[in-house]
């Protein structure tokens, strides 16, 4: 029988809120608009997640969102890898908008149950794909070392080449600063008022 001091705890919590809301269509200045119907006439369809609050800086939206539109619909690496590298991206910056995003891409790219579940608890997947076990270690190395050495790259280059290596530096990139913009715009999840990433260290789970 546990004792009273090592029960389980229940933790509640309240969402603070955002600090940059979409900004309503009438409230638009004529250049963030501009940059509001680029995005509109592009894949995305309109200006949702991150671009609710980078659309404050239409100078940075425009190109921001030519990246990332390249970073997700014309990236030469495999849609599983991609969303692979975008996941530990995420968690590393425990990113919850950016985290719910492409975990359900990930998922539908082909990318394990386990391994999805392993990032998120911030642990080396195992049973990974030759293709996934190069990506996680260097994406890994990458953001814990700001680098990676020359084992690490070379597997990389074997593993990718020089074009798709670049490119799988650019979603740690793009995917990094999308992250730390939603963290300090507090991007909410819509229609979601809990959290689907726990904090680190790990001391609780999900119920």
């Amino acid at each position: 029988m546990a004792s009273p001091e090592s029960a389980p705890l229940s933790l509640h919590y309240t969402l603070l809120p955002e600090r940059m809301p979409p900004i309503p269509e009438a409230q638009r200045s004529p250049a963030q608009q501009a940059a509001a119907d680029l995005i509109s006439a592009g894949p995305r369809g309109g200006v949702k997640g991150p671009y609710n609050a980078i659309l404050r800086s239409p100078g940075l939206t425009t190109p921001m969102q030519q990246l990332g539109a390249y970073i997700r619909f014309d990236c030469k690496l495999a849609l599983r890898i991609n969303e692979l590298a975008a996941l530990i991206t995420a968690r590393h910056w425990s990113c919850q908008f950016e985290w719910q995003a492409h975990e359900k891409h990930a998922r539908s790219a082909g990318l394990s149950d386990a391994v999805i579940t392993a990032i998120a608890e911030g642990r080396r997947p195992v049973d990974m794909a030759g293709d996934e076990a190069v990506t996680y270690d260097f994406v890994s190395e990458l953001l814990a070392r700001h680098g990676v050495c020359d084992a690490t790259y070379e597997r990389g280059l074997r593993q990718f080449g020089e074009e798709s290596l670049m490119d799988l530096m650019g979603v740690v990139g793009y995917y990094s600063a999308i992250a730390l913009i939603m963290n300090v715009a507090r991007t909410r999840i819509p229609g979601r008022e809990d959290l689907p990433l726990v904090p680190w260290p790990l001391q609780m789970k999900k119920a």
